[in-house]
């Protein structure tokens, strides 16, 4: 198998191969040997066997993952792919077999093995498609709904949708498209950056991949072939963001133990046989644990809240689209790697799955497209916001999914995770201020750039302070010297969020206490235990970050009156006033990457500008912590004009060695808010040997 593999001065691997097939094994293999580690993490993760070499923590996940039947999904929609599409299942099959050829030298790069005592496994055919589903499995945030469900049983129905916002569980992205009237060259410019909990490695990797079918450079999910989300073929490019689509339910099961030990569910026809297995977990330092994996018509069950009670018991179901239709869209793959217009990308994506997205792609020929790609069934709206009941046949899915929005591009189209193009497919939605913002930066020019566009994916202006700071303007009477000194600061303050300004530190802290003092307010009280459910779901079941998320609309509406309001801002400006000055955002506001084996060399890491509704996203949690787990996980800017004009980011490198060159040279620039060039030219490129 002819096989090449070169280098630019980032380490980015470039790729060619005789043919497709031989392109996915060299992508599988290089990936192997550039990110065993992460690969051989992902494996376990996607097969719910964490725990066993990483200890007990992981034991929700793993536990969620068997429940979930990811794996088993994954190995149907294999099987359905070979039998409906054997090319791209060969194709699959290929990278699969590079991943398995390069994990040996991989591994014997990768420190991590031999501090856990792990061998790499293999990897089979449908791994991928498993990599994949565990990578997007909360992506919809469906334990959103658990958590309305218990607003509205602890707090009230009227409030059931109170907390609506983009929260913490959930992953968005910047994403616009500029037509040729109003770039310098005169063809289109396609940018934006994925916001993912930000992992290292990182969670894409940049490559390219050249065979005489096509040549393309764009950013790979590692463990997964081809380029699914963001991608350059010279004549063509895309991009996605999330949808914000609803399109997982959750049903409560009526479930009952037979003498024989199986498991009846109650559903609309009434009881219905369950299927019902056991499977141990291995756990690191520690017994193993059996779990009951329980699956209802509806779906599999993802919370037991009983284990089997002799005269029954209540869970709760996850009903999914690839565990309904056994189709994972992986045909998409390949299809885009060959796209030449628009038109292309856009008959590919008739068949994308999930994660629902928004996608915008422009071409040579002037083409542009801005549309919703993705499977949302058709059924009744309670099943988007709450748990609904398995035995009430209203709420069944349609047999055919809901057709997707598409819009005309006039000039530039903006994607930030906003009620737009999507809003009938969802329930929650990104704040505007992100999208609002991009659209206020494009329309200041008519000759945009690779180079001035790094100017949007950086702008730290946060529109989101603006209610918080009206209700610090109404604070003016009562207050101390010291907090009326902190007042009139923050209303001379400019709105950006530098990491190097002080100003942007002292409304942190001050934000930081109206949350904590709203969370505690006597009207909340009712919320403050946490909801019996999986720690898994914590992060969508907090009182604290619900409030840190939804500080804007509880500032003017909800249970708590408005008179207490201001008595809250003022004395959030007295408490920042009477300690010790905040420093600047960027030392308590710290990038805090997620690491299955954190590296015991790193040292503190680097602090961050931007904030949550800033275009330069980069999320905490206010009022318990300024670091930030969330943030760009790339940047990008396709030139439709020249793509070696074309820029790219990622918040690492594109090595996942620790002590490799090319481990987190990338960094410094990530964080300057800086591009690297994308080089395409083979003979500015360095050939690797052997």
């Amino acid at each position: 198998m002819s096989i090449e593999v070169y280098r630019d001065a980032w380490g980015v691997p470039h790729l060619r191969a005789a043919d497709p097939d031989g392109l996915a094994f060299a992508q599988g293999r290089v990936t192997a040997r550039d990110r065993a580690w992460q690969l051989e993490v992902e494996r376990h993760r996607a097969q719910g066997t964490t725990a066993a070499f990483l200890g007990a923590a992981e034991l929700g996940w793993d536990a969620f993952v068997r429940r979930a039947r990811l794996a088993d999904t994954a190995r149907r929609c294999f099987a359905r792919l070979e039998e409906t599409d054997a090319p791209t299942a060969a194709w699959v099959r290929a990278y699969v077999d590079g991943v398995n050829d390069g994990l040996a030298e991989g591994a014997d790069r990768a420190p991590e093995f031999a501090r856990t005592g792990l061998a790499p496994g293999r990897w089979e055919p449908w791994t991928p498609l498993a990599v994949w589903l565990s990578t997007h499995i909360l992506f919809a945030g469906f334990p959103t709904k658990l958590w309305r469900d218990e607003v509205a049983r602890r707090l009230g129905e009227e409030w059931t949708e109170l907390f609506a916002t983009d929260g913490p569980g959930t992953a968005g992205s910047n994403g616009w498209v500029v037509s040729g009237e109003r770039t310098a060259s005169g063809a289109a410019l396609v940018a934006g950056d994925p916001h993912r909990f930000v992992e290292a490695p990182g969670v894409y990797q940049q490559i390219r991949l050249a065979c005489p079918a096509y040549d393309v450079v764009g950013l790979a999910v590692p463990g997964v072939p081809g380029l699914a989300h963001f991608g350059h073929t010279g004549p063509v490019a895309w991009a996605i963001t999330n949808a914000m689509a609803d399109y997982q339910d959750l049903y409560r099961e009526r479930l009952r133990r037979l003498p024989d030990g199986s498991v009846e569910a109650l559903g609309p026809d009434g009881w219905a046989p369950a299927a019902v297995h056991r499977e141990t977990i291995e756990v690191a330092g520690a017994e193993p644990v059996v779990i009951e994996a329980i699956e209802t018509a509806r779906g599999p069950v993802v919370v037991d809240t009983d284990g089997g009670a002799a005269d029954g018991w209540e869970a709760l179901a996850l009903r999914y689209p690839p565990r309904v239709t056994g189709e994972l869209g992986f045909g998409v793959l390949p299809a885009l790697l060959r796209a030449r217009t628009v038109a292309d990308v856009d008959a590919a994506l008739d068949c994308w799955v999930e994660p629902v997205n928004v996608v915008q792609a422009a071409d040579t020929r002037g083409g542009l497209l801005h549309r919703v790609a993705g499977h949302v069934p058709v059924r009744n709206r309670t099943n988007s916001l709450r748990v609904v009941p398995a035995w009430d046949p209203a709420h069944a899915w349609a047999d055919a999914p809901a057709p997707l929005p598409r819009a005309e591009v006039r000039g530039h189209a903006v994607m930030a995770n906003a009620r737009g193009l999507a809003a009938p497919l969802g329930v929650e939605f990104a704040p505007p201020h992100r999208a609002d913002r991009i659209e206020e930066l494009l329309g200041a020019s008519a000759a945009w750039t690779p180079e001035t566009t790094a100017a949007v994916h950086a702008d730290t202006d946060n529109p989101s302070a603006a209610r918080l700071l009206e209700a610090v303007r109404r604070a003016g009477e009562g207050l101390s010297p010291a907090g009326s000194d902190v007042r009139e600061r923050l209303l001379a303050w400019d709105r950006r969020m530098d990491a190097q300004s002080t100003d942007a530190g002292l409304y942190a802290a001050v934000r930081g206490a109206v949350v904590r003092r709203l969370a505690a307010h006597e009207a909340f009280a009712a919320l403050r235990e946490p909801a019996p459910y999986p720690e898994l779901f914590r992060p969508w079941l907090l009182l604290g970050p619900r409030v840190a998320y939804a500080l804007e609309t509880l500032l003017v509406a909800g249970p708590v009156p408005a008179g207490d309001v201001d008595r809250i801002v003022r004395e959030a400006l007295d408490e920042v006033g009477a300690g010790e000055p905040p420093a600047a955002w960027g030392v308590t506001h710290r990038l805090a990457p997620w690491q299955a084996l954190p590296d015991p060399d790193d040292g503190q890491w680097p602090g961050l500008g931007g904030d949550h509704d800033c275009v330069l996203s980069t999320s905490s949690v206010p009022g318990w912590t300024d670091r930030s787990a969330r943030a760009s996980a790339a940047r990008y800017v396709w030139d439709l004009a020249d793509r070696e004009r074309s820029r790219w980011i990622v918040p690492f490198g594109a090595s996942g060695v620790p002590g490799d060159p090319h481990h987190r040279d990338q960094l410094p620039l990530w964080l300057r808010g800086e591009l690297a060039p994308v080089t395409t030219d083979w003979q500015k490129l360095t050939k690797e040997q052997g």
